[in-house]
């Protein structure tokens, strides 16, 4: 049985090079193969490669997320160009829309969603895509700019209805730890109403810490438990869960089984 992060803050988790591949290592141990590393801003993303440049296991995915829309940095689109060059690049994100910090403007956010869709067609990589208290726009935007590799819905936070809407185009739904919590009625409901190979997992380290850790800082060696909840709500066993996630994620991302 193996697991994939498909989405861990591995520069935020810890800043040293040193423990990032303590944490890599410590997720191997419980069976978490291989984990995204995501890029928290164009700023960092040269130091954290830098860093886990030998974790064979660990993939990268580079973008600017909305928290970043009005400092994205000089040249940015560029930099994200010569970025996927290297190896283990696999898609572009998080990208999305953020209405709820209110990062800049509405009009700017929606700018660099496109421009960073439109960029990840001409490229041929998924998206992962950020949404908080957007959804609307989120949606109509991916009906006309969804790369033809297709994206997914991190984190997910919105209902069951809005899932059957997504489902209509080429989307992932990838469940974090929050999925755990008692009071996450939306994301029990949405489980439920989606196909087993639309769904993916992940830690969203150092977020979203699975309800039996609740207060301390999330880490890819929790991802099982996530999984495990999940089990419990398909009324599946965990290792055929595993497995069902496993290939979800790899064919997501483009990567040999």
């Amino acid at each position: 049985m193996q697991y994939f992060d498909t989405h861990a803050h591995l520069g935020l988790v810890v800043d040293d090079p040193i423990e990032q591949l303590i944490v890599i290592q410590e997720a191997r141990q419980v069976s978490v193969a291989r984990i995204v590393s995501i890029c928290n801003s164009l700023h960092d993303f040269g130091q954290v490669y830098e860093n886990l440049k030998s974790a064979a296991n660990v993939y990268h995915a580079v973008g600017v997320s909305p928290s970043e829309v009005q400092n994205p940095g000089k040249d940015w689109f560029q930099n994200i160009e010569q970025n996927v060059q290297y190896p283990r690049v696999v898609a572009i994100g998080e990208i999305g829309l953020d209405y709820y910090r209110k990062f800049g403007d509405k009009k700017s956010q929606i700018e660099l969603f496109i421009t960073q869709l439109d960029l990840a067609n001409k490229l041929n990589l998924p998206v992962i895509i950020h949404n908080r208290d957007a959804g609307h726009d989120v949606l109509d935007i991916l009906r006309d700019r969804l790369p033809s590799r297709g994206g997914v819905l991190h984190c997910y936070s919105e209902d069951a209805a809005y899932a059957e809407k997504a489902l209509e185009l080429n989307l992932y739904f990838s469940f974090a730890g929050n999925l755990t919590y008692r009071n996450a009625k939306n994301l029990h409901e949405t489980i439920g109403v989606l196909p087993l190979d639309r769904i993916l997992i992940e830690s969203e380290a150092p977020f979203m810490v699975p309800a039996d850790h609740r207060g301390k800082r999330n880490m890819p060696k929790y991802l099982p438990l996530t999984a495990r909840f999940m089990a419990e709500m398909l009324e599946m066993e965990t290792e055929a869960l595993a497995a069902q996630l496993w290939e979800n994620s790899n064919k997501f991302f483009g990567l040999p089984v």
